[in-house]
């Protein structure tokens, strides 16, 4: 048997950090004396107090270190994958700030002129109808009333949220001059951005001066001032632990949330009155709107949404395959589109 202090040793983690995986039940002492409270460490705890010691050297979150020293292999290399997942996903976030940082600091010096994009008239139509339900109505909003409209690697992204729901989308870019564009488009100037594209087919032209935001469409022009804010980072958010993935038909899962039952709720932010729905899904995957959040069989899943907002996110993928993504009852819900790929939301759950 090993001391706390040898195992310390050996193992390369401190002794302080043992006490802690102890407590938090990572990585329990084989024996405590029930007199002095000593920690004693059997021999073939050493190679998981190693794995350990490494595991946490990456970053990799206490839930998933139990995956990888308690469960099987198969287990442990799922968890092993989504955390190298995370790192990169990090790495490419820390980059793309860099990269701005870059930006402004070249400003200080030169200021930039005009950044121009060209994209398919069609396609940011398009994007803007995913999006728009979940953009927050005013500046009143404690959210950012706008439309964010991002350009990387060839794409520009279409991002709101309300702080209840956010919503993604992209459209793919013909032409840019310029460096990479980020601009809060005013959920106003956005709407008459989408008026202005109705029945085009050609390209729309956007053009970023300074504060200046200009669409053109066909010889017609829309322009109003950005919004100068920074966009909440929702990065992180889109990046989810799926525990389970349910296909279904859009029209079907309309129906069975107009016609299964609903209780009423009202939100404390600003008391307005909602209707929930209980979205269930058994050891089997198989969807239904329950009755009850509670009385779910081992295995299943409940989770309780706002039906109407729900119901915005399904509308705005049209008809069709969904996707349905769950990380469990208090995780955001993705709501994804089989034939769209890059449009998707999230909703966040109710309490229940």
């Amino acid at each position: 048997m090993r001391s706390i202090g040898e195992m310390a040793r050996d193992s390369g983690l401190s002794v302080s950090a043992l006490r802690f995986y102890d407590g938090a039940g990572v990585l329990c002492p084989a024996r405590v004396d029930p007199r002095t409270g000593y920690r004693w460490y059997a021999p073939q705890q050493l190679p998981d107090a190693r794995l350990l010691a490494r595991l946490r050297r990456v970053g990799m979150p206490l839930a998933d270190v139990r995956r990888v020293l308690d469960g099987g292999p198969q287990a442990a290399g799922q968890a092993v994958e989504a955390h190298l997942r995370r790192l990169e996903d990090g790495l490419a976030d820390a980059r793309r700030e860099l990269s701005a940082v870059r930006t402004l600091i070249e400003l200080r010096e030169t200021p930039m002129g005009p950044i121009r994009l060209t994209v398919p008239a069609a396609a940011l139509a398009a994007a803007l109808d995913a999006v728009r339900f979940a953009a927050a109505p005013g500046r009143e909003h404690p959210a950012v009333a706008g439309v964010l409209f991002e350009t990387t690697g060839g794409l520009l992204h279409l991002v709101a949220t309300d702080r209840y729901r956010l919503a993604l989308s992209q459209a793919p870019v013909a032409g840019q001059d310029g460096p990479e564009l980020s601009v809060i488009v005013p959920t106003a100037l956005a709407d008459e951005v989408r008026a202005l594209l109705a029945g085009s087919a050609g390209a729309a032209g956007l053009v970023l001066d300074g504060e200046q935001l200009t669409v053109t469409v066909d010889g017609r022009s829309v322009s109003g001032e950005r919004i100068d804010q920074d966009y909440p980072d929702y990065r992180a958010l889109v990046r989810l632990e799926t525990t389970h993935r349910v296909a279904t038909d859009a029209d079907r899962l309309r129906r069975a949330l107009a016609e299964g039952p609903v209780r009423p709720a009202r939100r404390g932010q600003d008391g307005a009155d909602y209707p929930v729905s209980v979205l269930a899904v058994d050891a089997g995957g198989a969807l239904s709107v329950a009755a009850d959040p509670g009385g779910a069989a081992a295995g299943d899943l409940r989770v309780l949404v706002n039906r109407d907002f729900l119901l915005e996110a399904v509308a705005a993928g049209g008809s069709g395959q969904l996707v349905l993504e769950f990380g469990g009852p208090i995780a955001p819900l993705a709501i994804r589109f089989a034939d769209r790929e890059g449009t998707f939301s999230l909703l966040m759950p109710t309490a229940p």
